[in-house]
Order: structure tokens, then sequence, then C-alpha cells
């Protein structure tokens, strides 16, 4: 039975993640109107020590759920570029890390409405991990505080098509290697190994981040043993270049 304390600390949580929600963001005059009709004004702030630290592993993925939610929805918060650039000058205080696929159509802070100081964000073709993003994971959650390490595969990856392919081109070749043993994991009922059969280069997506996941457990003594004392969360998903939808693996 929960008790009256425990009562009161859930409520308090849950008041400072719906005031967090509104402050990670600005709602700028030509962002539109509440429900209301009203139109809403407010600078941006950047996330601040405290903030950090008060929040779990799994309210930082909510947050980071609901900025999805928003950038579908059209109905993303505005940005005080400036404002933040001034406020994060000093120190920085992101609750995540992503690793993403350098595609242009996948903006991180974009597709997640976000601004500036939010994330550390770690880029490179296909979403893999090796030992130096596995440090830079290492130093934003053991030393900078991040609480949330998320990997982010998406839709149609050229990264993909090529490691189907075969594709040798310089030092793309070792990389797209890495991404060799998602395709050969990747379930058969996607139909044809192609990469013209986009269910199948998909369904490879998923399961390279998935195998991402597992190799930064493999590498990461760190993260690992950060995530299993519940200091941390690692997980996926998977970005929809059609729709601007994110699915993240915790939903599947």
């Amino acid at each position: 039975m929960i008790t009256v304390k425990q009562r009161r600390s859930i409520v308090k949580k849950k008041a400072f993640l719906t005031i967090l929600i509104l402050l990670l963001s600005a709602v700028s005059p030509l962002a539109g109107a509440d429900d209301s009709g009203r139109t809403v004004e407010s600078g941006s702030m950047a996330i601040t020590q405290q903030m950090q630290q008060s929040l779990s592993p799994r309210e930082v993925l909510a947050l980071i759920k609901e900025g999805n939610r928003r950038f579908v929805s059209g109905k993303t918060f505005g940005h005080d570029y400036r404002r933040e650039i001034r406020e994060t000058a000093e120190a920085q205080y992101p609750p995540a890390i992503f690793l993403s696929c350098i595609d242009s159509r996948v903006a991180p802070e974009i597709v997640f409405d976000l601004g500036i100081g939010d994330i550390f964000d770690v880029r490179v073709a296909g979403n893999i991990v090796n030992a130096d993003i596995a440090g830079s994971m290492e130093y934003a959650t053991k030393m900078a505080g991040s609480k949330l390490v998320l990997v982010m595969g998406h839709t149609g990856c050229g990264a993909v098509k090529g490691a189907v392919e075969d594709l040798k081109l310089g030092n793309l070749t070792g990389l797209l290697a890495k991404l060799k043993p998602a395709i050969i994991a990747t379930n058969h009922s996607a139909g044809e190994r192609t990469s013209k059969n986009k269910k199948f280069v998909d369904a490879a997506a998923l399961e390279n981040v998935k195998l991402t996941i597992e190799n930064i457990h493999r590498i990461s003594p760190v993260l690992r043993q950060l995530e299993n004392d519940y200091k941390i969360l690692i997980t996926g998903c998977l970005y929809d270049i059609k729709t601007g939808q994110v699915t993240f693996i915790d939903e599947n």
C-alpha cells in the first residue's frame, strides 16, 4: 500500500515533470496558441543541474517522447537560441546523450523539439558504436550527469542499404561491415533481403539499433554498471523519415 508520504512524493514529481516540459523550450508568439486560442509567450530556459539531477532515467525518456509528440503534431515550442547560448555558456547539464545516424533528415534536436544544451549528440553513419563513442557516453553519464543513452536509427537508412549491397568505398567499407551482424540477424519474414525491399531495410535498421545497444553493454563496463545500478537507462528508437514519428523499442 502506498503511504501518504509516498503519494505526496509522486505528486511532486509529476508536477515537476510537467513544469520541466514547459521549461525545456520556449513557446514564442509565432509558435501558435494554446487550446483557448491565446498566444503564449515565454523565454527559453536552459536545463539546470538541479533539474538534471532531479529527473530519473524514465522521466527523461518521458520528456523525450513528449517532445516528439509535439514535433509530429506541429505544436512545437519556440526557441530563443540567443538566450540558450547565454545560459549554457558557463556550464551544461544535458539529461541525455543520443547516438544517431548522420542522415540530414534526422536531426535529434529538431525531431524531439529540443534546444541548445538539452542533449549530447553523437552522430555517425549507421549509428554504430565503437570505443571512442562509448567513451563519449561514459563522459556524458558518469561525469556530466546524463541519465539516458538513446540509440536512434531511422527508416530508409542509406548505411543499412550500403551494408546490404556490400558497398566498398575507402574507410566506409569498414564502417558498413559493423552493420553486417544486424543484416544477418534480421528476420526472414521481412521478405526479399535486398536494399530495394523497404520493409527489410527498416527491419534491419531496427535490428541494428538493438545490436548497438548490446555492443554498448559489451564495450563499456562503466555504462553497464551505471545501468545495473539504475542510474541510467540505455534504450533505442526508430525514426520514420516519412511521418516524423519515433517508435521506441520499449513500446514494442
